[in-house]
């Protein structure tokens, strides 16, 4: 499937499910949901593989801090199926990336793929604030 195919379907689920999705130059998918701004990159090379990522959630304000991130990240990632919580030059990202056989077979587990971002990005936060009570 093209690009613009992927990008087409991901963007008409979105619409059907409420959402007002748009695309940015590189062609992603990008959606809001409870005041945040979501992206569903689409890569030419492989249209099978399904990446949903929230964005800058988290700025990295210093050195320390960002050792304090990286084992909040890890930590986060272990811990929440299918997500991963990454740095992304001084900002914290999560995700969820899998391989589908078509954008539909995305769709079916798009809320659980929402839910485990949540879930990742809720326990990397509660981490980060425990070290910070701890200091």
């Amino acid at each position: 499937m093209s690009t613009s195919g992927a990008s087409e379907a991901y963007s008409t689920f979105l619409t059907n499910e409420g959402y007002r999705p748009t695309l940015d130059s590189d062609g992603d998918v990008v959606f809001k949901r409870e005041g945040r701004t979501y992206l569903i990159l689409i890569d030419d090379a492989d249209p099978t593989f399904f990446r949903l990522v929230f964005p800058n959630f988290w700025e990295i304000e210093s050195d320390p801090e960002r050792l304090q991130v990286l084992l909040a990240a890890q930590s986060a990632t272990a811990d929440t199926k299918v997500a991963k919580v990454f740095i992304v030059g001084d900002n914290v990202w999560a995700s969820v990336e899998q391989f589908v056989s078509e954008p539909a077979s995305a769709t079916a587990v798009f809320d659980r793929a929402l839910g485990a971002i949540d879930s990742a990005v809720s326990r990397f936060v509660a981490t980060m604030r425990q070290q910070a009570d701890e200091h």
